[in-house]
C-alpha cells in the first residue's frame, strides 16, 4: 500500500511538474477524441441517409382500369403473402392523380397540360415495398411469374445501381472512418511518447537515485503508466464536458434536414454513452500505456 501511495504521489507530481505539457497532452487527446466522436456522429448519419433512401424504393404494378375491387383485392392478398414483401399499398386513379398533381406543383406546364387533357390518364397502381433489398431479384422474379389480367404493366426501375450507389457510399464513409481512426491512434501514441519522454528527462536524477537504491522496475514504470491513465481520464470527461454542448447546437439542423425521420444525436449518444465513452476511455488508455511504457524502457535505462 505504502508503495502504491508512492507511485501515486510520484505520478501526480510528474503531471503537475510538466503542467503546460500535460495540458498539451490533455488537448491533443480531447481533439482525437472529438474526431472519433465526429466519426459516430457521421455514422448515424450516413446510416439514417440510406434507410431513408431505402424506404423510397417500392415496385409499382399498373392495373386495368376496369378491374374490379375483388380482382384487386385477390391480388394484393396474393403479393402480400410473398416472403419478401414487407408491404402492400393500393393506390387509385384519383389518389394517383392527386400525387402527381403535388408532385408537379411547381411545374405549371404540366399541369395545364393535364388540364387541357380533360381526364385522368393514370391507372391505379399496387406500390410493393420489399423488407430486404438484398432480395429484391427475388422479389422481381416471383412477381414477373404473376399471370393477372389485372396487371397492366410492370415497373422496375434499375434499383441495382441505387444499392450500388448506397453500398458504396457506406463503404466509403467506413474506409474514411478508418483511416482517421489510424491518424489519431499515430498521433496519439506519438504525443504521449514524448511526454513521457520528457518526463523522464526532468527525472533523470530521481530515476538513477531508484536505481542505486535498488528499486524494482515496477516502481520505477508505474509513475509514468499512472500519468498516462490520468490524461486519458481527464480527457474522457473533458470531451464528455465539450462534445454534448456540441451535439445540442447540431441536433435542431439534424431534425430540419431528416424531415419526416426520428434522428436524434443526443438519445443516441444517451442510450449507448457507456458503450461510446466506456470503450473509446479503455483503447485511449491502452494506447497511452503502450506508449508510456515503450519510452520508458527505452529512455529510463532501466
Amino acid at each position: 500500500m505504502l508503495s502504491l501511495l508512492r507511485i501515486l504521489k510520484f505520478s501526480l507530481q510528474d503531471i503537475t511538474r510538466n503542467i503546460w505539457l500535460s495540458a498539451v497532452t490533455v488537448i491533443i487527446l480531447i481533439l482525437a477524441l472529438f474526431s472519433i466522436n465526429m466519426l459516430v456522429i457521421v455514422k448515424l448519419i450516413s446510416d439514417t441517409a440510406v434507410d431513408a433512401i431505402k424506404e423510397k424504393i417500392d415496385i409499382s404494378l399498373y392495373l386495368n382500369p376496369d378491374s374490379e375491387d375483388n380482382e384487386i383485392n385477390a391480388l394484393k392478398a396474393t403479393i402480400s403473402n410473398f416472403e419478401q414483401v414487407k408491404e402492400v399499398e393500393y393506390v387509385s386513379k384519383s389518389e394517383a392523380l392527386e400525387i402527381f398533381r403535388q408532385r408537379n406543383e411547381d411545374n405549371p406546364e404540366i399541369l395545364q397540360a393535364l388540364r387541357e387533357l380533360g381526364k385522368n390518364p393514370l391507372t391505379p397502381t399496387l406500390v410493393i415495398k420489399p423488407k430486404n433489398l438484398d432480395h429484391l431479384d427475388q422479389l422481381i422474379h416471383q412477381i414477373n411469374k404473376l399471370d393477372s389480367e389485372v396487371i397492366d404493366s410492370r415497373n422496375f426501375s434499375d434499383h441495382k445501381t441505387i444499392l450500388e450507389r448506397i453500398n458504396s457510399v457506406t463503404d466509403k464513409v467506413s474506409q474514411a472512418g478508418l483511416v482517421l481512426s489510424m491518424i489519431f491512434l499515430l498521433i496519439t501514441l506519438s504525443v504521449v511518447f514524448n511526454a513521457v519522454r520528457v518526463a523522464i528527462y526532468t527525472h533523470s536524477t530521481e530515476i538513477a537515485i531508484m536505481r542505486l537504491v535498488g528499486a524494482s522496475y515496477y516502481f520505477i514504470y508505474m509513475p509514468f503508466m499512472i500519468s498516462s491513465l490520468v490524461y486519458t481520464f481527464i480527457g474522457i470527461v473533458a470531451i464528455i464536458a465539450v462534445f454534448y454542448p456540441f451535439l445540442s447546437l447540431l441536433q435542431p439542423y439534424l431534425e430540419a434536414f431528416f424531415v419526416g425521420y426520428n434522428i436524434n444525436i443526443i438519445n443516441y449518444f444517451n442510450s449507448n454513452f457507456i458503450i461510446i465513452f466506456g470503450l473509446e476511455f479503455l483503447g485511449i488508455a491502452l494506447i497511452n500505456v503502450i506508449a508510456s511504457f515503450l519510452a520508458v524502457r527505452r529512455y529510463s535505462n532501466v
